[in-house]
C-alpha cells in the first residue's frame, strides 16, 4: 500500500509540474507529460522497473480514447469515410513498411526481421495525434480528420500484423501476447490459443461472433441498462456502469485475439446514436484524460538513458530518417487524395513519429524470437524519441501557419462549425415546443435532458434526445458547446438554470442564450447570470388570454392586438430596468434603489391609464 501511495504520489506530481509549465511555454500538455516521465525516471531515479506495469495499465487510457471518439461517428458516417479510411490508412501503411523493410534488408537485416521493422515502425501514435489534435482544436479540420483516418486504418491493421509476425518467427515456438497486463495476457493466451485450435471456419466464426455480440449489446442491452441504472439517481454507479462497459468489451477483444482498442472502438460507433452518448463521454473523459497522461509519463520514464548515450547518433539518426521518411509518405498520399496547402501540411507533420503500438510490436517480436533484444530495444528508443519529437512538429506546423498565412491553400483547415447548431437543456412541454419549431424550420438540435423515461419516450416518437445533467460542464462540452450558435436553457429548476447561463457566459460568451423563467425573482437572477432573451414561461400565454378577452369585451381585434404589444413592451422595459437594479444580497423591502424603479413603474403605468403621452414628466412632477 506504502509503495502504491508513492508512486501514485510521483507521478502525479510531476504530472501537476510539469504540464501547466509546459502549456505556458508553449509546447502543449503531451510533451508536459514526456518530460515529467524522464525527469521521474532516468535523470532522478525515482520511479524504476515498476514503469512497465504501469505503462500496461496505462494504455487503457488509449482505449478509452477510441471509445470516445467512436461515439462521435454514427455507423453511416464510418461508411461514408470507408474510401479515405482504406486509402488514405492503407496506402500510408503499405508504402511506409515497404520502404522501411527495404531499407532494412539494404543493411544487412534478414528479410523477415526487416519486414516486422517495417510493419512496426509503419504505425503512427494515435494516443499523441489525437490528443494534441483535440488541444489545438485541429481534430475537426480536413487534416485533423484525415489523419484520424490513418490512425484508426493503422488500428485495423494491428489485426492481421499480430497474426502475421509469429509466421517470421522459427515453427513451433509458444508466441506470448503483450497487447496487455499480465493477468490479461494469461487469460487472452489462454483463450486465443483455444480458438487457434479450432478450425478456420469455427475459429472466424468466434471472431465475426465476438464483434456481432458487442453490436447486439450495444443496440439492444445498452439502452434499457442505462435506463435502469439512472432509476438509481447515483452519479457513481452510472460512472462504474460506463467503465465496465469498456472494460468487458476490451476483455472481449482481447480474448478473442482483437484489439481491445478497436473494439472499444466498434462499441463507440455502435452507441453513436444512444440516449446516452454525450452521458458516456461525459463519464469516461476525466479517466481517458488521466490514464493517456499516465501513458505519457511512462513513455518518458521507460527510455533506457544508458543505451541512449552509448549509441546517441545512431539512434537519433535512425529517428530523423524515419521521421523523414514517413513526412515524404505522408505528404505524397495526402497529394494523391487532393489534400493542399495547411491540411496537407497538418496531415503529413502529425502522423511523422512511429506510435504506442510500436512497443507492443516490439515485445510481441521478441517473444516471438522474431528479432533479437538487443535491436528491439534500440527500436524501442527510436519510437520513444519520434513519439518524444511529436509536440516540436506541432509547434513546427503552427509557425510554418503563421508564414503560410492569407493564402488560398490556408482556408481549408479552419475549424469545420456547424451552422445553426442548436442545445436544448430540457425536454418538458417547454423544451419540446422549442424544439419542435426550431425542426420545423430546418435547424437541427442537440435535446438533453435528466429524466431517462423522457429521453426514452422522446426517442420512440423519432426525437433526438440524449440523457444527461445539463449543469455539468463536461457534459455540455461532449454536447458540442464551444460549436454551438445558441443554447435554450429550458429546465425549470432556477438554480440549475443560473448555473448553466453561468458557466457559458464565462466560458463561451458567444453563443446566444434564450432562458426560461418561471417568475420575475427568476428574471432577474437569470439576468444577472448573463442572460438576455429570457421567457417567462406563463407571461406569452398570459397575454395571449388577455387579448382573447380584450376581444370578448368588444374591442377590434387590430386596437387589441396593439393593446397586446404595448403591454408587451413596457412590461418586457419595466422588467429590463428592474432587473439592473436587481441585488441578490437584499431582500425587495432593503433594496431602496429597487423600489424607487417599482414606483416609478407604477406612476408611469397610471399615467398611461390618464392617456398621458409623457408619463416620465408626469412621474417627475409628482415626486416634486
Amino acid at each position: 500500500m506504502e509503495s502504491f501511495l508513492y508512486q501514485a504520489f510521483i507521478y502525479l506530481a510531476a504530472a501537476i509540474v510539469a504540464v501547466p509549465l509546459a502549456r505556458r511555454l508553449g509546447f502543449g500538455s503531451v510533451l508536459g507529460y514526456l518530460v515529467a516521465g524522464l525527469a521521474i525516471g532516468p535523470l532522478l531515479g525515482l520511479v524504476g522497473s515498476e514503469t512497465i506495469d504501469v505503462q500496461h495499465f496505462a494504455e487503457f487510457g488509449v482505449v478509452m480514447m477510441l471509445f470516445v471518439i467512436g461515439l462521435e461517428l454514427e455507423p453511416r458516417a464510418l461508411w461514408a469515410m470507408r474510401k479515405a479510411l482504406v486509402g488514405l490508412g492503407g496506402m500510408q501503411i503499405v508504402f511506409t513498411t515497404l520502404l522501411i523493410s527495404l531499407i532494412a534488408w539494404s543493411q544487412g537485416i534478414l528479410p523477415s526481421v526487416a519486414i516486422a521493422i517495417g510493419i512496426t515502425l509503419a504505425l503512427s501514435s494515435t494516443a499523441i495525434v489525437m490528443q494534441t489534435l483535440d488541444e489545438k482544436q485541429l481534430a475537426r479540420t480536413d487534416g485533423g480528420r484525415s489523419a484520424f483516418f490513418v490512425l484508426l486504418m493503422q488500428d485495423i491493421a494491428v489485426i492481421p500484423v499480430l497474426a502475421l509476425l509469429p509466421l517470421l518467427a522459427i515453427p513451433g515456438l509458444e508466441i506470448m501476447s503483450a497487447l496487455s497486463g499480465e493477468e490479461a495476457a494469461s487469460y487472452g493466451n489462454g483463450t486465443k490459443e483455444w480458438i487457434a485450435s479450432q478450425s478456420p471456419i469455427i475459429a472466424s466464426a468466434i471472431v465475426l461472433g465476438a464483434v456481432a455480440l458487442v453490436g447486439v449489446v450495444g443496440v439492444f442491452l445498452v439502452g434499457p441498462l442505462f435506463r435502469y441504472i439512472s432509476h438509481s439517481r447515483m452519479r457513481e454507479i452510472f460512472i462504474a456502469t460506463a467503465l465496465l462497459l469498456v472494460v468487458a468489451i476490451a476483455l472481449l477483444m482481447t480474448a478473442v485475439g482483437l484489439s481491445p482498442a478497436l473494439g472499444t472502438f466498434m462499441a463507440g460507433v455502435l452507441l453513436a446514436n444512444s440516449a446516452y452518448k454525450h452521458q458516456l463521454e461525459a463519464d469516461i473523459e476525466p479517466f481517458k484524460g488521466l490514464l493517456l497522461g499516465l501513458f505519457f509519463i511512462t513513455v518518458g520514464a521507460g527510455i533506457n538513458t544508458g543505451l541512449l548515450w552509448d549509441k546517441l547518433w545512431v539512434i537519433l539518426s535512425i529517428t530523423i530518417a524515419l521521421m523523414a521518411l514517413k513526412f515524404a509518405v505522408l505528404w505524397l498520399v495526402g497529394w494523391g487524395f487532393g489534400l493542399r496547402g495547411r491540411t496537407q501540411l497538418l496531415f503529413a507533420l502529425s502522423l511523422a513519429q512511429a506510435g504506442e503500438f510500436g512497443f507492443v510490436l516490439l515485445g510481441f517480436a521478441t517473444q516471438a524470437h522474431v528479432m533479437a533484444r538487443p535491436l528491439a530495444e534500440l527500436l524501442g528508443l527510436v519510437v520513444a524519441l519520434s513519439m518524444f519529437l511529436t509536440p516540436v512538429l506541432f509547434i513546427l506546423f503552427d509557425k510554418m501557419v503563421q508564414r503560410m498565412g492569407g493564402t488560398e491553400a490556408a482556408e481549408d483547415d479552419r475549424p469545420m462549425v456547424p451552422e445553426g447548431k442548436i442545445i436544448i437543456a430540457g425536454l418538458g412541454r417547454f423544451g419540446q415546443v422549442v424544439n419542435r419549431l426550431l425542426l420545423m424550420n430546418g435547424h437541427p438540435t442537440t435535446v438533453i435532458d435528466g429524466n431517462a423515461e423522457s429521453v426514452h419516450r422522446m426517442r420512440m416518437l423519432g426525437i433526438k434526445a440524449y440523457l444527461g445533467d445539463v449543469t455539468r460542464p463536461e457534459l455540455l462540452i461532449a454536447a458540442g458547446i464551444s460549436e454551438a450558435a445558441a443554447i435554450v436553457v429550458a429546465i425549470d429548476e432556477a438554480d440549475k438554470a443560473v448555473k448553466i447561463v453561468e458557466f457559458i457566459r464565462q466560458n463561451y460568451p458567444n453563443v446566444h442564450i434564450v432562458a426560461r423563467a418561471r417568475s420575475r425573482h427568476d428574471v432577474y437572477r437569470l439576468y444577472a447570470a448573463g442572460a438576455r432573451d429570457i421567457v417567462r414561461e406563463t407571461f406569452d400565454s398570459s397575454v395571449r388570454a388577455g387579448k382573447y378577452t380584450l376581444r370578448a369585451m368588444g374591442m377590434h381585434p387590430y386596437d387589441a392586438e396593439r393593446a397586446a404589444d404595448e403591454f408587451v413592451r413596457e412590461d418586457r422595459r419595466m422588467l429590463r430596468d428592474m432587473a439592473e437594479d436587481w441585488n441578490p444580497k437584499l431582500q425587495l423591502h432593503e433594496n431602496p434603489a429597487l423600489l424607487a424603479r417599482i414606483r416609478e413603474q407604477n406612476l408611469r403605468i397610471e399615467a398611461m391609464l390618464r392617456g398621458e403621452t409623457d408619463p416620465a414628466t408626469e412621474a417627475r412632477s409628482d415626486k416634486s
